[in-house]
Formats: C-alpha cells, structure tokens, sequence
C-alpha cells in the first residue's frame, strides 16, 4: 500500500471503532480526535524512513513526541488499519513489527528486552497502560487487558489480563489455568 492508502484505512477503521460506521461525517470527526495526529505523523515517518529520508523520518519523529504525545521508533512497521485510540504516553521501539488492524490505547508500552522486540499479529487490541515487553510472539485475534504486562507469547484468538499476563480465554471461550499453562 502506498502512503495514503495506508492513512485512508487507518482513519477508516478509526471511525468504525469509533462510530460503528465509516461515512464522511464519521471521517470527519475521526480526523479532530485524540490519536489521529500521531497516526498520520506516524505514517509520514514511516515513508519517510522507507525512502532513505531519515532527517525528515526525525523530523516526523519529533513532531510526534510534541504534538502526538507518543514515542514511536522510526523502524516500527506496522501494516494497514494501526488505530491509536488515544496517543498519549505511547512508547513503541523501533524494532517493533506488526501486523494489520492494530487497536492501541493510551499509556501502552510495547518495548524491547535485550535487543529483541514483540511481534503482533492481525486484530489486535491492547488496553489503556498494557505492556508488552521482550522477544514475543502475539497471536492474530488477541485482546491485551488495561495494564497487563505480557512477557511471554499470547496464542491466536486469546485475551490476557494481569501482572504478569495470563490467558483467561481463547476464541472467547474460558479457560482454566492449568489449560493456559499446558499451551
């Protein structure tokens, strides 16, 4: 995808986790809220840094970190449909990759251990101060809980809460601690 495609479906699946429906007015208003700032500087950055432009990547950079409220490193690729709910207090490391339709609140970390950074899959959601931290693997169809802290790999279609974070469902289904530990 090119740049402002990328822009397009991110926006666009701003306003359909905002309003339940993408129209122009929905748009519009998607385009005044909290977050949406950084999305675009953030992708700006991105193509930026794809071309071999880093002072410009810096530039968008900073212009995040001020205005956004949010660190993103100038590496971290993520693919098409990344909302950022709310954008401040967002760190993001720049080794960071992930895939598309990436829902992020605020407060949330996703950061490298050791010099090795998570990996997300598709439909993710991750809760408002959530960490996620070191050499992971996040499944597609995952949900992070509000201020959990996953240090280990999160299987396809699970939600993980607590300190540290344990899975308490997959394909929405309840599981019991032992079954999360066996997987």
């Amino acid at each position: 995808m090119n740049l402002l495609q990328l822009i397009r479906s991110d926006i666009r699946a701003k306003a359909q986790w905002l309003y339940d429906v993408v129209t122009p007015q929905t748009v519009c208003k998607t385009l005044l809220t909290d977050g949406t700032f950084a999305m675009v500087v953030y992708r700006f950055m991105q193509a930026s840094q794809r071309c071999r432009l880093g002072p410009l990547a810096m530039v968008f950079n900073k212009l995040n970190v001020v205005f956004g409220q949010c660190i993103i490193g100038r590496g971290a690729e993520f693919g098409p449909a990344l909302v950022l709910i709310h954008s401040q207090g967002i760190v993001i490391n720049t080794t960071v990759r992930a895939g598309r339709n990436v829902l992020i609140e605020h407060q949330v970390t996703i950061g490298a251990e050791k010099q090795q950074a998570p990996v997300l899959g598709d439909d993710i959601f991750i809760g408002a101060g959530a960490k996620i931290l070191g050499s992971v693997c996040i499944g597609n169809r995952v949900k992070i809980g509000a201020n959990a802290v996953v240090t280990k790999d999160v299987p396809e279609g699970a939600t993980a809460v607590g300190i540290p974070a344990r899975v308490i469902k997959i394909d929405g289904r309840r599981i019991a601690p032992s079954e999360a530990e066996s997987d």
